[in-house]
């Protein structure tokens, strides 16, 4: 049985969006079915508009339907992603994070496999730290982590970022081994998502609450 996945993220200028599309692709490609979600733009348009490559990607992605709460309820497995600011998440998918407060207090969010990926302007620019918060989430949540590791070749290509996938911003677009990883990490969760699903003794467990 195939699981469900939901892709949510933030990206400003595209390369998120891009590592966001590659983790959705891995996960299809290991049989989920897959939700490809964004998070609403909080910035001015001033700031939007002082930034070509920041404008061009908002009018370039409105096709890309808006995270709900119905997307993490419907999901087995969350891959969250998000642009570093000073190490950390992006104010836009923090607030969205913050609006599920009602639904961990149901324990609504837990027991499901959960990842992340980011990318900074630079390698030093905060990527760990920055999956590392995103992880502090997934905690609070109850949710099974699944990071890429050293799992795979694939990884050592691209830098060797065991935390989850980051990309550092400066050099362009990611590159194809970084987005190698990112299908890989998308393939790896729902792989590991498919298993907590079919567990007959988590099910089992849950349903003594």
């Amino acid at each position: 049985m195939g699981a469900k996945v939901a892709v949510i993220y933030y990206s400003a200028t595209g390369s998120v969006h891009t590592l966001a599309e590659a983790i959705a692709a891995g996960a299809a490609d290991a049989g989920a079915e897959v939700r490809l979600r964004r998070v609403p733009e909080l910035a001015p348009d001033s700031a939007i508009d002082a930034n070509p490559a920041w404008r061009a990607h908002v009018e370039a992605t409105p096709h890309v339907e808006l995270a709900t709460h119905e997307d993490l309820l419907w999901a087995d497995a969350y891959a969250l992603g998000s642009p570093t600011r000073y190490g950390n998440v992006a104010a836009q998918l923090k607030q969205f994070i913050d609006t599920t407060g009602g639904l961990w207090a149901q324990g609504l969010l837990a027991n499901k496999a959960a990842t992340a990926f980011t990318s900074a302007a630079n390698a030093q620019g905060g990527n760990e730290s920055t999956l590392l918060a995103l992880y502090n989430t997934f905690y609070h949540w109850g949710a099974f982590i699944v990071p890429p590791g050293y799992t795979d070749p694939k990884i050592f290509a691209a830098r060797g970022n065991p935390y989850g996938v980051g990309h550092p911003g400066s050099e362009g677009g990611p590159s194809e081994a970084t987005l190698a990883v990112a299908r890989y990490q998308g393939h790896r969760l729902a792989t590991v998502a498919a298993r907590l699903v079919d567990s007959p003794a988590l099910v089992a467990y849950a349903g003594q609450a």
